[in-house]
């Protein structure tokens, strides 16, 4: 048979074969999507999800992807945003977080440089949307006497007595401070049905969400409640707020009846841990009892993660909890609780912080065999602007007082709280997910596959196994490395081999856009044999090969609010094994990423504005990454 005749008996069967191939390589089956979830929920690579007879990578890529947000953003439908000016609708938050051009409040135009990747509104569910409503002059709420009273407020323009007579019914359970169910449900539908209109899987992920808003005695316990669903589940509910009960136990409670209602999935997102004086990981339930087994279990259950870093301060450590650790005094607030009604006593600080927590709830694992403090980390804005800013030379506030303005570092907090010049430009949320949809995001939120940033988007991958070596970092894709070898950040670890200590593949590069990497550490915390919880930060790789004691200096020029980056490096990549391993003692690790100093946003405004700032007033700022922690249980 000569090449001529070959060919004609092949080419069909090749052709066949090809389109049969392309065919396999573009179309996702059940059992892709089977095995994709399958993967994404063990934190492992799956071979069987790489057809073989394909020459493309399958369609549905199974290693999870960096994914970019804010899970905490208000608009003019939370109450305290709009008595203090904020009219920026969550139509137009969508449209700004997606990159469109926006005007604030202030009158400024503002835009994203890089638009995120998905959103959460997480309006206030006490009073969600009322004061629009009152404006108005919505008949629905004729017959509402304590909104006649507040509505007269508004018309006068007596914003000040509304505030004063408002403020103590977010945390009253006097039925008198609610409105109708048919008007509470007319606004948290059109609340829902405006994150659906915004959500376009694969593209955007909007979230349906919330913020149920308990303070008792001004001590913050505010959670974000976040749905995975849209408004065909998430409107068969009500938003659970305060004035239904002050109790976070009471709150997971609903949240078990909404997912047995729906067969919808919940979850709740602490913030601001570092103004609750000493309540949010209080070793007592709100009742004055001990935690006890179910308490712990219903907490991991439905608080996988913190928001660790957001505008109103840090949460992860302080000073005086972490006295041997130099970066511990970042954005600290630590005058008082968050109604500035109480100040802060030190006894509170160990139950205000994340790391503390974390330590706190190894001791509690041994003890009653859960760990109630088993959250991975993230950041949000929590701005009431209805703008989800986060760098520094785009910071737009708090509240309306605080957007951009020559004065801002010397305005209050809506008018009579902390000055605004104490304000961080933080944070992010980062989640390594298979996908942008709502379905892929909210699950490595569950498995805790996430991390925060201080508003930079640095790029932070962390995997613990056995058995990681340096030849490991040549590999041309880490992730498929720690997937196979190990688990990522937000997983446990399995009980040691005999005579092996963990080893840890860290990788980090800096925001495309920003500044360069000073350091990657490694914090560990345990609980040693004689059940005190202990901690150590590790220096694994600090930029110019300086010793740890080395500051990297700074490049910094307040004079014009500028930087370089001569100082620094653009990336690391680490394998570390822990050098005081006992495979008898539970642990956590998680990993912590600094960059070189900036201009803090004061600065800029210094420049801008030309204006002086007072000598109390923060300048620099040495942003970061925290990962979610990984856990080693014996």
């Amino acid at each position: 048979m000569n090449c001529y005749q070959l060919f004609k008996v092949t080419a069909p069967s090749l052709l066949l074969l090809c389109m049969s191939g392309c065919d396999r390589a573009s179309e996702v089956t059940p059992a892709d999507n089977a095995a994709a979830a399958e993967a994404q929920s063990s934190g492992k690579v799956s071979d069987s999800t790489i057809e073989v007879g394909s020459y493309s990578p399958p369609v549905r890529n199974p290693t999870p992807q960096l994914y970019w947000g804010d899970t905490h953003l208000h608009t003019q439908l939370s109450a305290d945003a709009y008595l203090t000016g904020t009219r920026l609708t969550s139509e137009i938050a969508f449209q700004f977080a997606r990159g469109k051009i926006v005007t604030a409040d202030n009158g400024m135009r503002v835009k994203l440089r890089r638009p995120l990747d998905f959103l959460a509104i997480a309006d206030h569910g006490t009073s969600l949307g009322i004061f629009p409503r009152l404006m108005a002059n919505d008949p629905a709420l004729a017959d509402w006497e304590v909104g006649k009273r507040w509505s007269a407020y508004l018309q006068a323009g007596n914003i000040e007595d509304l505030i004063n007579e408002w403020a103590p019914s977010i945390n009253s359970v006097d039925p008198k401070f609610q409105n109708t169910p048919k008007v509470r449900a007319s606004i948290w539908e059109h609340s829902v049905a405006t994150a659906d209109a915004h959500n376009e899987p694969g593209l955007f992920t909007a979230f349906a969400a919330y913020e149920w808003t308990s303070a008792p005695d001004g001590n913050n316990l505010h959670r974000v409640v976040l749905y995975k669903d849209g408004a065909e589940k998430v409107t068969q509910t009500l938003p659970f707020t305060a004035q239904d009960s002050p109790d976070p136990e009471q709150l997971w409670s609903f949240f078990e009846d909404y997912e047995r209602l729906t067969g919808g999935e919940v979850l709740a997102i602490p913030h601001n841990s570092n103004v609750s004086n000493g309540r949010m990981f209080s070793p007592q339930r709100e009742n004055g009892s001990p935690l006890d087994k179910q308490y712990v279990a219903h907490r991991a259950r439905w608080e996988p993660v913190l928001e660790v870093t957001q505008v109103k301060g840090d949460s992860e450590t302080h000073p005086s909890l972490s006295p041997d650790d130099p970066f511990a005094d970042f954005e600290t607030w630590d005058e008082g609780n968050i109604a500035m009604s109480a100040p802060k006593e030190p006894w509170m600080l160990q139950y205000d912080y994340a790391r503390s927590a974390l330590k706190d709830g190894l001791a509690y694992e041994a003890a009653l065999g859960v760990n109630p403090f088993k959250f991975g980390m993230i950041g949000s804005t929590d701005s009431h602007t209805g703008l989800s800013t986060s760098a520094e030379n785009n910071f737009f506030g708090k509240f309306l007082e605080s957007e951009p303005k020559p004065d801002r570092v010397t305005e209050k907090m809506a008018g009579v709280l902390q000055e605004s010049w104490q304000l961080g430009a933080a944070g992010l949320a980062a989640v390594w997910a298979v996908e942008n949809t709502r379905e892929a995001l909210f699950a490595a939120i569950k498995r805790r596959e996430v991390y925060a940033t201080t508003g930079p988007r640095i790029e932070v991958r962390f995997y613990a196994g056995w058995a990681f070596n340096p030849q490991d970092l040549q590999s041309p894709d880490l992730s498929v490395v720690g997937y196979h070898k190990g688990v990522p950040m937000g997983a446990d670890l399995a009980s040691a081999p005999d005579g092996q200590s963990p080893s840890f593949l860290l990788a980090a590069s800096k925001d495309p856009d920003g500044a360069n990497l000073d350091r990657i550490q490694v914090i560990k915390g345990w609980v040693d044999s004689a059940g005190n919880t202990q901690e150590k930060v590790y220096d694994v790789a600090l930029s110019g090969g300086r010793k740890a004691d080395q500051s990297v200096g700074t490049s910094v020029r307040l004079e014009d609010a500028s930087y370089t980056n001569s100082i620094g490096v653009s990336e690391f990549a680490e394998v570390w094994v822990d050098p005081d391993f006992d495979p008898e003692l539970r642990a956590f690790y998680y990993v912590r990423v600094l960059e070189i100093p900036t201009p803090r946003w004061t600065t800029y405004d210094a420049h801008r504005f030309k204006v002086a700032l007072e000598e109390n007033v923060r300048t620099v700022v040495q942003d970061r990454a925290y990962t979610s922690a990984i856990w080693y249980t014996p």
